[in-house]
């Protein structure tokens, strides 16, 4: 009877150190971002909970299908190696270094971007670009 103890102590040790809850917004943040840079916009997509709320300047859209979300995450014409990352309570606010993608050129490589996440329960439902910070000029030679 021990023994049986013993091995559900460890059990749930190891359920509670793997993190058995949901992900951080953080970390599911950086996944999006992983996926994105990898060209994988099925994994990114995947990181989208159904109906989620896109804000682009000018637009919104409504993420309700996976179809919609692969075709969200690949028209993104951008890769984005992240430099920062804020977190507050379902709120992520990431900052991108911009650069090319496997699948597209960059409209703007090493210019910075910012976009805020909503993540609830491992799965983002806000996705929404802020507007970047300004860009230092750059002196002349």
């Amino acid at each position: 009877m021990a023994i049986l103890a013993a091995l559900a102590l460890v059990a749930v040790t190891l359920l509670v150190g793997c993190g058995g809850g949901a992900a951080s917004p953080e970390s599911v943040v950086r996944e999006w971002s992983d996926a994105l840079n990898a060209g994988d916009n099925e994994r990114a997509a995947k990181l989208f909970a159904k109906g989620a709320e896109v804000v682009q300047p000018g637009r919104i859209l409504f993420l309700r299908t996976r179809a919609q979300a692969v075709r969200f995450t690949s028209s993104l014409p951008c890769s984005g190696k992240i430099v920062s990352v804020f977190t507050e309570g379902d709120l992520a606010t990431a900052t991108f270094v911009l650069g090319h993608r496997r699948t597209s050129r960059c409209d703007a490589p090493g210019a910075q971007a910012v976009a805020a996440f909503e993540v609830q329960r491992g799965k983002i439902v806000l996705w929404h670009q802020l507007p970047s910070p300004p860009t230092r000029p750059v002196p002349a030679v």
